[in-house]
């Protein structure tokens, strides 16, 4: 934001005394309690420096103030000179003026736009000089005209100055308060003025703007709107004569709708985009147009933003109206599509802004929001039946994650390469990838059978899997690494459930069904490997494996041969040893568990009726192999050798053991049993991780398929 700064007058006199001066009588009086929460309200009863000198101040607001009180002295002997008394009457300084502040109807943007519009066509520069007495009966052209146009000007500037500092201290009740009284003052310059100097006009766009600026953030803090009312309705008795004096002028209420403190937020954002517009209007007609190129820049940008905090709002309503309805079998009403055209509308208005100053990271960020939208607007496509169920993935829920996923594709190639904004650049990327998977997931889990076939549907989920695969940045460090693992190794899993249950439906094409198989253990294997390089997510490699157990399991019953069925049965009690990891960590967790019991504040992210519902799929197919492979052993024709008697040995012991446990066990005790049991089986490498590792490349390499 331009700012602009008071100068202080160099001819002025200082101080030379080298006495020191008594502060000891510098005291605050407070008259009320209530007043301990205004500042402003304290004041010294001392005078600490003499008439005679001019303070050197560094502090912006005491600059300012000062300036304020030179300005009241100013208006009031100017006021006295002029020798025609007032029609209004006597003004009583110990009287305030109220700053009213009222509810807005639903027209309220239509009032704010108007009102500027016609302001606009007032504050335009002319070059003819005032002709007629002013309302005070001031003569143009005398000293008295000349001298109360300065006065004016001072003071708003002055304003100007004390609302930026209020701001920049977050104090946006006050912020508005001055920046609604050097409007004011704008508005009595303007009362007495024939024509408006580029320079006045260029500060008046800073004064829009910054009005815009104050109503946005208080839109973005509605919560604190009653410490802001306070702040605005407070005033000094200088603010107050000095409004006395411009009430003489003028009845400065030219933007009052655009500086009132209102109770709506959609309203504050609307008077925020009204003050850009009409600074924008202002820098690029007349006069302005060649002086106010950089300015207009700054004023685009703001145009954008606020654009952008529109859009943001209606789709959190149509967000918010959409889950009021969620589990109601209910189409989209007409409001909630509203909604979506305000919010859009809003966005693309905001990208015209941002493009016009070449912006191209907001433009990114504008389109990312549009991609969002036509997010809400797929699910908002959504039938459901009841609260946890829902009917098949619809036509009207792809065509909007299909823009989803254009939008957010125009995002990236807005801009162009990661260097240089890789926050932004990484958000876009993460936000293509979720689209692309929750588009996979819904086909896959509420596949449109009856619109398309078996066949194509895997082929699409398989598409967008690959493609939401593509976009999970493995390799580049960041906060964001192990989200992108474990999407990338969630993905994986659902590939390998999928063609696992194609490989077990298949009937017929033998070389089909092969091509199944392979796929499911290629991406069984890769799911496995990323969620064991994951600390966090014990449940999904324990179920993974789980299932690539029972696909062993599968493919075993289809093969006559007892060698080949004994080999198979093998590499699956190995895929089962591999589940001690997956425990160790959920051991883990239920020692902390335990220990954080007597803290009734702390929780843990493990979910413990999946553990148990996991280790009740574990326990019975645990014995089934550990069976299936005594009976092949045994019953094999051919005599065991002795390292393979031993082995046979082990695997009655351990099948002794798990049948003779108690089932009524806490679930860590039963846990630790099972890790006891799977160390006596000595796998051949030496640890789990050892040997997924063996079995697989690296994980960077995963996405690769």
């Amino acid at each position: 934001r331009n700012k602009l700064h008071l100068k202080e007058d160099e001819s002025c006199s200082y101080s030379t005394s080298s006495e020191p001066q008594d502060d000891s009588k510098a005291v605050a009086v407070i008259k009320s309690v209530v007043e301990l929460s205004v500042p402003e309200k304290y004041k010294s009863t001392h005078q600490i420096r003499p008439n005679c000198a001019f303070p050197v101040s560094q502090d912006k607001e005491e600059k300012c103030r000062l300036v304020l009180s030179y300005v009241l002295k100013g208006l009031k002997a100017v006021d006295n000179s002029i020798k025609k008394e007032s029609d209004l009457p006597a003004a009583d300084p110990s009287t305030p003026i109220p700053l009213k502040y009222e509810e807005r109807s639903e027209n309220g943007a239509r009032d704010v736009e108007k009102e500027i519009a016609l302001l606009l066509d007032r504050v335009g520069p002319c070059n003819e000089e005032l002709k007629v007495t002013t309302r005070s009966g001031m003569l143009p052209g005398t000293w008295q005209h000349r001298m109360k146009l300065q006065l004016f000007l001072k003071a708003s500037k002055a304003y100007f100055v004390l609302s930026d500092a209020a701001a920049n201290l977050l104090k946006y009740g006050r912020a508005l308060r001055y920046i609604k009284l050097a409007l004011q003052c704008h508005d009595g310059y303007c009362s007495i003025s024939g024509g408006l100097h580029p320079q006045v006009l260029l500060f008046h766009c800073q004064c829009l703007s910054l009005c815009g600026d104050v109503q946005l953030m208080l839109a973005q803090n509605a919560s604190n709107r009653a410490a802001y009312l306070e702040e605005y309705n407070y005033q000094t008795k200088d603010d107050q004569e000095i409004l006395h004096c411009l009430h003489r002028e003028s009845s400065c209420q030219a933007f009052s709708m655009a500086t009132d403190l209102a109770s709506d937020p959609e309203y504050q954002l609307i008077v925020s985009s009204k003050c850009y517009e009409a600074a924008h209007d202002l820098l690029t007609s007349g006069v302005l147009k060649d002086l106010g190129q950089e300015q207009l820049g700054q004023v685009l940008k703001r145009l954008g933003n606020i654009c952008n905090e529109m859009g943001v709002f209606y789709m959190n309503q149509a967000a918010a109206m959409q889950a009021e309805r969620q589990g109601v079998r209910r189409s989209v009403c007409v409001a909630e599509q509203e909604l979506w055209k305000k919010s859009f509308s809003c966005f693309e208005k905001g990208m015209q802004d941002f493009n016009a100053i070449s912006d191209s990271v907001n433009t990114a960020l504008l389109l990312c929001n549009i991609g969002r939208l036509m997010r809400i607007c797929a699910q908002a496509h959504c039938v459901a039946t009841s609260e946890h169920s829902r009917d098949e993935f619809s036509p009207e829920e792809a065509l909007y994650y299909n823009k989803a996923i254009d939008y957010y594709q125009r995002a990236l190639k807005s801009l162009g390469c990661r260097e240089g904004h890789s926050a932004v650049w990484d958000s876009v990327n993460w936000e293509l990838s979720t689209t692309y998977f929750t588009l996979a997931t819904l086909l896959q889990d509420y596949a449109p059978l009856s619109r398309k076939a078996q066949e194509q549907i895997e082929r699409e989920v398989t598409e967008s899997m690959m493609k939401s695969l593509r976009y999970c940045d493995l390799q580049t460090e960041s906060a964001r690494q192990p989200l992108y693992q474990y999407r990338a190794a969630t993905i994986h899993h659902r590939l390998a459930s999928m063609y696992h249950s194609c490989y077990r439906n298949q009937v017929g094409d033998e070389s089909v069904r092969k091509q199944h198989k392979a796929l499911a253990e290629q991406h069984y294997s890769k799911a496995v490997r990323l969620f064991i390089s994951l600390s966090e997510a014990p449940c999904e490699l324990l179920r993974t494996l789980l299932e690539r157990v029972a696909f062993a399991e599968f493919t075993m019953a289809g093969q006559n041969s007892s060698a080949v069925k004994l080999k198979t049965l093998t590499g699956a009690l190995e895929i089962m040893c591999e589940t001690r990891h997956a425990f160790k960590l959920i051991h883990k967790e239920l020692l902390e568990q335990q220990e954080k019991a007597s803290d009734s504040s702390s929780s843990s992210e493990l979910n413990t009726e999946e553990v148990v519902k996991l280790t009740g799929i574990f326990e019975p197919s645990f014995s089934f192999l550990l069976l299936q492979l005594i009976k092949l052993s045994t019953a094999s024709k051919r005599k065991l050798s002795g390292k393979e008697e031993e082995q046979v040995k082990i695997y009655k012991n351990v099948y002794s053991r798990l049948l003779r446990a108690e089932k009524s066990i806490p679930l860590i005790q039963r846990v630790s049993l099972f890790m006891e049991l799977l160390d006596q089986l000595k796998p051949p490498t030496g640890s789990d991780e050892a040997r997924s590792s063996s079995r697989e490349s690296n994980p960077k390499d995963s996405s690769a398929s």
